[in-house]
């Protein structure tokens, strides 16, 4: 089932999620949906907040990086409870967009490398290195179960001249080819 996306202003993509425990209720069908949800958005990657769940749950499928990254051909995960134990390496700039900010893409600065604590959809635990563009996406879904958006990570000049634009999709007044729920509608 696809979702609607929540956009940007909601109040739960500011909220830090919480853990979820291998009975939360549907949880199967709920990972299924957000793969739904996430690939009729042309996504790659989806985290609970972003579809209303203030749940510590994103799902990740970098494949379509595998021009930039062969090692990403399959790389289709599902992060529960995740930790980020460390970042490492110097940061890099990457040009990130995000489903809940439609049309709004910006350069980002991140570490290369994160060590990951998670489970994944049967609750098996890991601890598992990620670098390269598999790294970055994970921080930036990472960020959305901390309650941060990637345009809390620009500058404030550049937050400022992106106000009206983000009022904007805050209102709903912005072109979408997905399903989509703004806060201020």
């Amino acid at each position: 089932m696809i979702l609607p996306i929540v956009a940007y202003g909601d109040q739960v993509l500011k909220k830090k999620a919480v853990d979820i425990d291998k009975d939360y209720p549907e949880l199967e069908a709920l990972i299924n949906n957000m793969f739904d949800t996430m690939y009729e958005a042309n996504g790659v990657g989806l985290a609970a907040p972003q579809i209303g769940k203030s749940i510590r749950l994103f799902i990740i499928d970098a494949s379509p990086f595998e021009d930039k990254e062969p090692d990403l051909k399959d790389f289709v995960q599902v992060f529960i409870n995740p930790i980020i134990v460390e970042e490492s390496g110097e940061e890099w700039s990457f040009n990130e967009g995000c489903l809940s900010i439609p049309s709004v893409r910006e350069d980002v600065m991140r570490k290369p490398k994160v060590l990951l604590r998670y489970y994944d959809e049967n609750f098996e635990y890991y601890e598992e290195e990620f670098e390269g563009l598999a790294a970055r996406v994970i921080q930036h879904e990472y960020d959305h179960i901390e309650g941060k958006l990637f345009t809390d990570r620009l500058s404030s000049f550049k937050r400022t001249l992106l106000k009206g634009k983000l009022n904007d999709i805050s209102k709903g007044n912005v072109e979408v080819d997905y399903k989509m729920k703004f806060p201020k509608k």
